[in-house]
């Protein structure tokens, strides 16, 4: 069996009517993991060895980044609200034979798990996020603090085609500036894994992806978001939670709380990371996986 995420070949499958690409490997249940911005699936290059012998790991790239397609922008964001990125990951468990899975995933990749979890609630068995509160809650108790740790989420979301002009100008640029600005810097990434996130930035289309992936968060994701609430929408299936205590996710909401209010079944801590926890402290986050999913 080949020991690293980085020798499997990639490959491509077509869903919802686009292209997703992922890597697969390894025996036992299903498990889909999920990365986040502005990363791609190799995020998770530091667990593949060990998860991989007791599951079968799908690990996949979003739409909009990575080798995946990146829908064109449209004025509503639709091709990118959660809605449809979690139909991608639904499609794909299906074409892979999968009918009911396990979910661990972290940032970007958490908000597509949350409606994965919403839309899809009788195929997925039980799911860990990493480093996020629920989205609705993050907007709408905005606070200095979170706006100055969080600037690209405010940023990113401005009218097309500003930001994407920005960060097509030095997409590398871009990558080395967000990723190396949270505690840590770029001394936390594997040299091979942050090749990969710069030439994935470097893609056409990646800029655009990612600038829709954010716009549908504080538009479209809200609206489900709201609605889905006001139906008395709850995450069903166990849940676990992790943030890093240096992050600003942790320092600026009550994780667990806000979780405990839209799922029945939750726990979680904080973990002595700040924001790339599978990256960062790959062993706890292991171990965690493991007591849930194992």
């Amino acid at each position: 069996m080949t020991d690293t995420l980085f020798d499997l070949p990639i490959q491509t499958f077509t869903v919802n009517s686009l292209r997703i690409a992922a890597r697969v490997q390894g025996d036992g249940p299903p498990l889909l993991l999920l990365h986040g911005h502005p990363q791609t699936h190799v995020i998770w290059h530091r667990l593949w060895p060990e998860l991989t012998r007791s599951h079968t790991c799908i690990a996949a790239d979003l739409r909009g980044y990575g080798d995946s397609d990146k829908p064109a922008a449209s004025s509503d964001h639709a091709a990118y609200s959660k809605r449809e990125m979690a139909r991608d990951m639904a499609e794909l468990m299906t074409t892979l034979g999968f009918d009911r899975f396990d979910v661990l995933a972290h940032d970007r990749g958490a908000r597509v798990a949350h409606r994965l979890g919403l839309d899809y609630a009788e195929r997925v068995q039980r799911m860990m996020l990493l480093d996020i509160a629920p989205t609705l809650d993050m907007y709408d108790n905005t606070t200095r603090a979170f706006a100055q740790a969080y600037y690209h989420w405010f940023w990113l979301i401005q009218r097309a085609p500003m930001p994407e002009t920005m960060i097509e100008h030095d997409p590398v640029f871009y990558v080395r500036s967000l990723m190396g600005g949270r505690p840590g810097g770029l001394a936390l990434f594997a040299p091979e894994a942050l090749a990969e996130y710069e030439r994935c930035a470097r893609l056409p289309g990646w800029a655009t992806g990612v600038c829709e992936d954010y716009r549908a968060a504080a538009t479209i994701d809200l609206e489900h978001d709201r609605e889905g609430r006001d139906r008395g929408e709850r995450l069903r299936m166990p849940l676990r939670v992790f943030w890093g205590e240096r992050g600003a996710v942790g320092q600026n909401f009550d994780v667990l709380a806000l979780w405990r209010s839209i799922s029945d079944d939750v726990a979680g801590r904080a973990l002595p990371g700040a924001h790339y926890l599978a990256e960062e402290i790959p062993e706890l986050v292991l171990q965690e996986a493991r007591q849930l999913f194992e």
